[in-house]
């Protein structure tokens, strides 16, 4: 289980879409509003591994033009959510609490389309599930271990809505953070 945990932890707090899009939600938006992301986020990537353990994902990936379609999908969602943090509004943070554009279902769903989470499910199902109610309590886990790990993320952007106190500097994150989310999703994409 130990290593189970390492695994989830690493998965959870490594770069990706999803992290992303809580750090840039968090620095926008303030933590609150960035918790049901991170609560869909996470249900969405525990289901996932649910879903695979108990063999609905891996008939999914057996169909041959499955994965692709899903890929793509997964992609162009990421580049068109990419396109709209990078023109997204460059008013004061403290000025803007309009709502945020990814919400719990959103958060969940791309979990659904990002290849990072699939490689996670396949990953926990085949190395470490010994039978259906091991998969539930792996999900469980990986759960439990993904909520603080996407909350360091939404700490860590609110940390840097400070430091966005311009038009400029808020114009300069919000390109940021459409360019790593770019790459994150392509690098996933093509790797």
């Amino acid at each position: 289980m130990l290593s189970f945990v390492l695994f989830a932890f690493v998965a959870s707090i490594t770069p990706g879409p999803t992290n992303i899009l809580v750090l840039s939600n968090s620095a926008r938006y303030g933590i609150w509003a960035s918790l049901p992301i991170i609560l869909g986020a996470c249900m969405g990537a525990a289901a996932l591994v649910l879903l695979v353990g108990t063999g609905v994902g891996r008939s999914l990936i057996e169909v041959p033009a499955a994965q692709p379609i899903m890929s793509f999908v997964g992609l162009a969602w990421l580049t068109w959510l990419a396109w709209k943090i990078f023109n997204s509004s460059t008013a004061v943070i403290n000025s803007d609490k309009s709502r945020p554009r990814l919400g719990f279902f959103g958060a969940a769903s791309l979990q659904v389309v990002n290849p990072k989470t699939w490689m996670m499910a396949l990953a926990v199902v085949s190395v470490f599930s010994q039978g259906s109610v091991a998969v539930a309590v792996l999900a469980l886990v990986f759960f439990l271990i993904s909520l603080p790990c996407l909350a360091c993320w939404a700490l860590l952007g609110a940390g840097s809505a400070r430091l966005l106190d311009s038009e400029r500097a808020m114009r300069w994150f919000n390109r940021g953070m459409a360019l790593l989310l770019l790459v994150s999703a392509w690098a996933g994409f093509l790797y």
